[in-house]
Order: C-alpha cells, then sequence, then structure tokens
C-alpha cells in the first residue's frame, strides 16, 4: 500500500532530513515510527500525501507514484489519506461540525449524506454533544479529537498522525491511542509518529526507528 523506495531529501543549504529510505507499509498494518526528534519522521509522513517531495527515490501510494504526481492530482490522492499533524489547522471561526465538514464539502458530498457522515464521525470521538462549539471552547484533548474526527470523516484508507499525543495528560493521550487502534481494527491503514511509544505498543503491528533521516536496523 505504501512504499518507499531509496527515498532522500535535502533542504535548501544541503540539509539531509532523509537519507535512502526503503520499506513497504502493508494494507491494514498499524506502524509506529519512532526516533529522537530532528530524525525525519514528519518529513516522512509528509512525503505519503505530498505536502514534501522527496529530491530523490520513489514514494509509491496504492500503486501511484506520488513523487510524480502533477499538482492537479494532488488533491484526488488526498481524499483517501486522513491526515493529523501537530497543527492542527482548526478553523477557529466556523464549529465542531462545520470543521468535520469541511472535507465532505470540498469533494462534493451531498449534504444529506454528509451530514450523517460527520455526526457518526463525532460520535466515534465522543464530540458528537459539542458539534455546535467552538474550537477555542473545547480543551486541547477535544481539539485533538476534533482533528481525528475530520481526519476521518471521509473514511480514508490510510490513516497519518505525527505527534497526535503531545502535551496532552495521560488518560487522554491513552484514549487518542485507543481511538486509533479502533480504526485500525476496521482495517484503516495507521502510521503514527510519537514520543509516547508505550501507548501506541499494544496495538501496534511493528516499529520503524529513524535516526538522522535513516533507517534504523
Amino acid at each position: 500500500m505504501i512504499r518507499f523506495e531509496q527515498v532522500g531529501k535535502r533542504y535548501p543549504g544541503g540539509i539531509a532530513a532523509l537519507a535512502e529510505l526503503t520499506f513497504a507499509v502493508e494494507s491494514g498494518e498499524m506502524v509506529i515510527l519512532s526516533g529522537h526528534s530532528g530524525a525525519g519522521k514528519s518529513t516522512l509522513l509528509k512525503m505519503i500525501p505530498a505536502i514534501e517531495r522527496p529530491t530523490h527515490g520513489a514514494v509509491v501510494v496504492n500503486g501511484q507514484n506520488v513523487s510524480a504526481l502533477k499538482r492537479a492530482a494532488v488533491p484526488f490522492l488526498r481524499r483517501n489519506i486522513g491526515m493529523v499533524f501537530q497543527d492542527q489547522k482548526l478553523l477557529h471561526d466556523r464549529s465542531v461540525f462545520d470543521n468535520v465538514m469541511l472535507p465532505l464539502a470540498i469533494a462534493g458530498v451531498a449534504v444529506r449524506d454528509a451530514g450523517r457522515r460527520v455526526r457518526a464521525a463525532l460520535d466515534k470521538v465522543g464530540l458528537l454533544e459539542r458539534e455546535k462549539a467552538m474550537p477555542v471552547a473545547l480543551s486541547g484533548g477535544e481539539q485533538q479529537r476534533l482533528a481525528i474526527a475530520r481526519a476521518v470523516v471521509a473514511r480514508p484508507s490510510i490513516l497519518i498522525a505525527d505527534e497526535p499525543t503531545a502535551h496532552l495528560d495521560d488518560d487522554t493521550a491513552g484514549g487518542i491511542a485507543a481511538m486509533f487502534h479502533a480504526f485500525n481494527q476496521v482495517g484503516v491503514t495507521v502510521l503514527v509518529a510519537t514520543h509516547h511509544e508505550a501507548l501506541f505498543a499494544p496495538f501496534m503491528t511493528r516499529r520503524i526507528s529513524l535516526s538522522r533521516g535513516r533507517l534504523l536496523p
């Protein structure tokens, strides 16, 4: 489902973020990305939805070489990928409901069906009763759950997350980890970059470890 083939990434100034990465993630796996801060985890995740492009090598997702996709094709790729990043990019002038509705509106889903799907997603993350609230009224954990609801509302086959439990208390972080496990249990392929590996260890299929942009054995 996801394959990296000799992928390298250099930023201006010659800074190497990733070097010669080759690995594959199969459909239905739950994979944890581990490594020190600056190891390249975030860059790796951003390669999958073509937010970042490799300097060399190929990133293949569902049979498509996404590193070679034309700009116009990228939104269609992302419809099948749920993304939860540290910068949640919530729309603070829109309600919880409208934040989750946004991906479906962009995709042109009929309003009646979209409304049902939004409420189903909010119910899964325990926010159905807060659908009229504004993001500023939510706690940090609730904002993270809102970001997850928005990521899964379009029913993606792949869910990627960058430090989804950062800055959360232990109980809330544990609930977030269990939520990712629940999505994986229904067939979603999950990749999570985290420093809180112990939270996800009971659920993960395997671990991919990075150090200075390279895979560890």
